[in-house]
């Protein structure tokens, strides 16, 4: 079964992009298959697996607009396994465009939909990539989505932030998506010689309980030196601190999979 998964929070500069190619590109070198959809138009997600986000013609925008079908909008990565939707910054106007549209919401899911025991059938994760923002873009994610990963950083205001979070979630819920779950919360940039991130770990934990990973992604540069060669660092040094967290992720979201299978 194909589980598409929005890996949100709407505070920017969290480490969700950096999650979305190091989780996708670290469960396909394990042999799962994985599609990422770029929602952010900032293409971030796009460029860091070493595509282009000003293609004119084979982007998210093009396919939420109908201008082109779901086969002619997925391209290939450089890693085994790992296809890409990539994104357009035309995204940014679609709020706009769509404003008389009263099924905008469900755009992306009925493509989705459409296409789950077809061209999507082969994929084990489509990963999605939101917007740092509770926007129009966001919300057809939530609604696409049967599951959500949230990173936290582990910072003074994180969580603040995620109440207001899981109050838009519960919205979803309610009105346009009741199967929608958290899968799970990861705690990023996280420093262990910083007495905050061990606060904010424990709090996490008293008040998401096992949805929070065991796993914990360090601070470490290495992790924003990838995005600028175009790769994952997982592939772009695979040793370092961070690629290790990321494989270790990707093996706890592995056996997470298994157990809500059985």
């Amino acid at each position: 079964m194909t589980t598409i998964i929005s890996v949100i929070n709407q505070k920017g500069g969290v480490g969700k992009t950096t999650t979305v190619i190091n989780l996708a590109a670290s469960l396909s070198i394990m042999g799962q298959r994985n599609l990422v959809i770029d929602l952010d138009p900032q293409g971030n997600a796009t460029t860091g697996l070493g595509k282009s986000n000003s293609d004119e013609e084979n982007n998210i925008y093009n396919l939420l607009i109908k201008k082109i079908r779901l086969i002619s909008s997925i391209q290939k990565t450089n890693i085994e396994n790992l296809d890409i939707i990539g994104s357009h910054v035309n995204l940014s106007g679609l709020e706009v465009e769509t404003a008389n549209d009263s099924k905008r919401a469900f755009v992306l899911k009925e493509i989705l939909l459409d296409e789950k025991n077809g061209v999507l059938k082969k994929y084990d994760n489509i990963f999605i990539d939101c917007p740092p923002s509770l926007s129009l873009l966001t919300i057809m994610s939530l609604v696409a989505s049967d599951e959500l990963l949230v990173p936290l950083q582990t910072e003074f205001f994180a969580l603040e932030g995620i109440t207001q979070l899981v109050k838009t979630i519960d919205r979803i819920k309610e009105n346009l998506n009741p199967n929608l779950t958290i899968r799970g919360i990861l705690l990023t940039m996280f420093d262990k010689r910083n007495k905050l991130s061990s606060e904010v770990d424990r709090e996490a934990r008293n008040y998401f309980k096992e949805k929070v990973y065991q796993t914990v992604i360090q601070r470490n540069v290495r992790l924003s030196e990838a995005p600028s060669h175009g790769l994952p660092c997982v592939v772009y040094d695979r040793n370092c601190v961070g690629s290790k967290s990321y494989f270790k992720l990707a093996e706890e979201f592995k056996k997470k999979q298994s157990r809500n299978a059985a």
